[in-house]
Formats: structure tokens, sequence, C-alpha cells
């Protein structure tokens, strides 16, 4: 009898409870895997223009992201690489799929390893970059190249410039205008102003960039005749930051922690040359910039008189890392520009430990699911068997 009562109950978890566990297991993954990215997602929304200027022209709106670090072949656990890349790839299709950008800007550093990389990885880099940060139809994605994809000023190569230029068409200077608001894509490593063939040929660029916004402007210093069909101010986007003595000024609650908040920057490693950024705004006369690099957020409003009767104010967001290997809480902006206004929003992915306790939190409600189930069924097979 104990044999056939014990059967039975086994029939009855294949039977009632087994699918409901297998459905279980698997709400939970889809849940861990995919849905958590629209939770948390689905909270950051384009932000509002002031409502004198929400009217008078269609806006633009860009996302950026930086610091993603692709590993390659050297650095990194195959599962750790294969679980990093798979969150990145939920997370940023999870935004395009929310906010539909019209313009993405990724802000170096696509790849941890692509300064040592031979060409056949380099080309595997790419295509893997291409598969996991693919793009909707309408919205167009540009690169600007980080330390980490060519290398330091000193260890760049001819060759290591051209393949990224080449492969991710990221020119070391480059001009894109929408609907009259100008962005200025830079290569940070290009302006060491050592006279080298790369620098030299991002500052022509620049000073040409420079003289179509002043001849664009009505200014008395135009020399060509190049314009642009609207002016404004332009919108810089590099990898370094500008110059800056530390990180002590960052107040975000995402800021680089604390001892290292306060460790002083070298130049042309952790941020631009002081010369390179004077240069920068005096050349461009940004209204807004954005970096990347330390992995960290800050926000830095700069008042810049080079001049006692003249005065550049701007601000200027470092911009966080989009990977969880570099942060605990990744982070994105979503920019709304038009040429009056730039307005920014920071959107949060969901940390890894949220995600590990939420299924954690699942699997118990499951388990307390299928006791309850369990003990509800042998409770009815046991009335109906002394009946």
């Amino acid at each position: 009898m104990g044999l056939i009562y014990l059967s039975r109950r086994v029939c009855l978890l294949r039977r009632k409870i087994f699918p409901r566990i297998i459905f279980g297991l698997l709400f939970i993954y889809i849940y861990c895997e995919y849905l958590i990215y629209y939770v948390s997602q689905v909270q950051c929304v384009w932000p509002k223009l002031e409502k004198k200027h929400a009217k008078d022209v269609e806006p633009v709106y860009a996302l950026v992201i930086a610091d993603i670090h692709m590993l390659g072949s050297r650095n990194g656990h195959w599962l750790d690489k294969w679980r990093r890349e798979w969150q990145m790839h939920r997370a940023f299709q999870t935004a395009m799929t929310l906010h539909r950008p019209e313009l993405v800007f990724v802000l170096g550093d696509l790849f941890d390893e692509g300064k040592w990389c031979s060409q056949n990885e380099f080309n595997e880099y790419v295509e893997r970059f291409h598969n996991l940060f693919a793009t909707p139809e309408g919205t167009t994605m540009y690169t600007v190249v980080g330390n980490h994809d060519i290398g330091f000023h000193y260890m760049i190569t001819p060759h290591l410039a051209k393949r990224f230029e080449d492969k991710l068409n990221a020119p070391p200077v480059s001009l894109v205008s929408v609907r009259g608001n100008h962005f200025v894509l830079i290569n940070s490593m290009a302006m060491e102003g050592d006279g080298c063939t790369l620098c030299s040929r991002a500052v022509a660029e620049i000073n040409r960039i420079s003289d179509v916004l002043k001849c664009s402007s009505g200014s008395a210093l135009c020399k060509g005749k190049a314009k642009v069909p609207k002016y404004s101010r332009p919108i810089l986007m590099q990898h370094y930051p500008l110059y800056r003595e530390s990180d002590s000024i960052c107040t975000e609650p995402d800021a680089a922690p604390l001892p290292l908040r306060n460790n002083l920057f070298e130049e042309r490693w952790d941020c631009l040359s002081k010369e390179s950024t004077e240069y920068l705004i005096e050349s461009l006369l940004p209204r807004v910039v954005f970096g990347a690099h330390t992995h960290h957020s800050c926000l830095v409003r700069h008042s810049f008189v080079p001049r006692p009767d003249h005065k550049i104010e701007f601000i200027e967001y470092t911009v966080p890392s989009f990977s969880w290997r570099n942060r605990l809480d990744p982070k994105y902006y979503l920019l709304t520009v038009t040429p009056g206004e730039v307005r920014v929003a920071k959107c949060e992915l969901p940390q890894e430990s949220t995600i590990q306790v939420t299924a954690v939190i699942l699997l118990l409600i499951l388990a307390a699911y299928v006791r309850w189930c369990w003990r509800r069924k042998s409770f009815r097979h046991m009335s109906d068997k002394k009946v």
C-alpha cells in the first residue's frame, strides 16, 4: 500500500505540480533576463523642453553611452565576457525599443583590448559590436574613439588609428549637423599638441569647423565662405573630460567614490591638457560638452574668460560607464536638443545585485507555492481516499 501511495504522489507531482514548476522557472528567467530592463528603463523618459521652446522647432533626440569595454581574448573569463555582453545587449536593445532615439553617440572605449588585438581579432570585435548594439531603422550611431580602442597617444600607430576610423567611420574630428544642432566629435588622443600626423590632421579639421561656425554666426573673424544652414553653438562629444584637477568638484550620487574622488588627474592621461581644453573652448565656443573615460558621473559648470571682455559659459557632463564590469549601476543619457536648449536626463540600469535578489525572492515564492500546492493536493487525495 505504501508503494502504491508513493506512486500516486509521484504521478500527482508529474501531472499537476511539475508543469507549474517549469512555468514558474521560465517566468523567473524571462523576468530577470528581459523584463527587468523594461521595468527599470520605462521610468526614464525624454527630458522636456521649456514651454517657450516647445513649439518653435522639432527637437533632436539623442542617446549617449560610454565605456562599453567589450572583452577580447586576453582579459576576463569567457563566462564573464558572455554575461556582461548579454547584459549590455539587453539593456541597449530595451533602450532602443522604449526611446527610439534619432542619434546614438558612443563616447569611446568600445573595445577593452583594441590597442593590442590583431587585425582578425579587431574585425571580430567590430562584428560583435554591431551585433550587440544594433540600432533600428531611423537611428544613426556615431562612435568616438577611446584610449582602449587605439591606445594612449604614445602607443598609437597609423595602423591602429586607421583601422578604427575605417571600420567605425570615425575620423579624428567630424561635424554632425541636424536641424540647426551641431555636434563636434573629437579624438581625445589627437589633442596632444605635439604636431604628430594625427594631431595635425585633427587641429586642421577643428580650425576648419571653427571657421564654418564663425561664418555661420556672422562673426567678423570669419575667413572662408562655408556655412551651416542655421547657426547654434556646438555640442562637443569626446572620450576624455576637459581639463580639471580632480573629481573632487563632482557631487553627484554616482560620482567617483571617496577617496578616489580626490586623486589628482594627470593631463593627457585622465583628462585633456589645460592647453588643449583652452584651444577647444576658444575655437568652438561649445554650449555643452560630453566626455567619459573616468567611468563615473560628473557635472561641471564652466565659466571660461579668455579675455576680460569675453566670457564663455557652458556645462560639461562626464558620462558614467555603460558596463557592469566598471560600475555596479551603469547609466546612459537621453538628450533633447534644439538650437536654443539642451535638456539632459540620466537613466539608470538595474544593479546586478538587484537582479540576483529578485531572482532569489521569486525562487522562494515559487518554492512556497509548490509546497502549498503539494500539501493541498495531498490533502484532497487523502480525503478522497477516506471517502
